[in-house]
């Protein structure tokens, strides 16, 4: 299935009016998050204007939960336990911190193709390409968005979410992105009802047995994205804070 996947999505999102392969950068340590938004909120707008390459950004942030734009209220199940940030992207309450690597994505989609059903989509495959490469079946939901694991050895039907996405669209750049859980605190999640499924849990891949770096998993997320967005280039994390 992943080969498959492979094939049908390798030139899909494949920049083809642009040479300049996409920046990869990468954050040390926690990244605040209303800088981290500011900050691609100003990309975003320098890449539409033709002033800016693509760029790709690994963060990490401290403890918090952001709400989307479909977020209610009643999903904040401790409001007094993290930060909450409001937040233009699209989906209900996610939770990031420590051990969970969120990718920023901010990519001209007049470049590539103008269809925001495909782009999800091109993400999601992203995250089951890397997935595979750790042996975990990462699967879609018709009816969720996000990327999905079984769980067999929590019942029959059981299932958790290991990785989640979110975008947000202004003049067809993209920005804010996905963020797959590697070896974070799950209990953290608790403290909302993250993405409104209360129906199934969450997981990471340590949970899963799978006993991974940081490191490890940001080289297998750049090959990933390359097979489905094209080539990629190590460039230095940006400055934040008047830095």
């Amino acid at each position: 299935m992943v080969s498959n996947l492979r094939d049908s999505l390798a030139d899909r999102f494949w920049s083809e009016n642009s040479s300049d392969p996409v920046e990869w950068a990468i954050a040390e340590g926690l990244t605040p998050y209303e800088e981290a938004v500011a900050f691609m909120e100003a990309r975003a707008q320098a890449i539409a204007n033709g002033q800016a390459r693509e760029l790709v950004w690994l963060v990490e942030h401290p403890p918090l939960y952001t709400a989307g734009t479909s977020a209610q209220a009643s999903d904040l199940v401790d409001p007094d336990r993290f930060p909450v940030h409001q937040t233009g992207r699209g989906g209900q309450y996610t939770y990031h911190g420590p051990g969970q690597r969120v990718a920023y994505v901010m990519v001209d989609l007049k470049r590539r193709r103008p269809d925001l059903r495909r782009y999800v989509a091109a993400l999601e495959a992203w995250l089951i390409l890397t997935l595979d490469a750790f042996n975990i079946r990462g699967e879609r939901r018709e009816d969720r968005v996000g990327v999905w694991v079984r769980r067999p050895d929590k019942g029959e039907t059981a299932e958790d979410k290991i990785a989640a996405i979110g975008i947000r669209v202004r003049r067809w750049t993209t920005f804010h992105g996905i963020s797959l859980n590697v070896e974070p605190d799950l209990s953290h999640f608790s403290g909302i009802v993250p993405c409104g499924v209360t129906q199934h849990g969450v997981t990471s891949l340590v949970d899963l047995g799978i006993p991974v770096t940081m490191p490890e998993v940001d080289a297998v997320l750049r090959r990933a994205f390359e097979d489905v967005f094209g080539p990629t280039e190590q460039v230095a994390a940006p400055l934040l804070g008047g830095n």
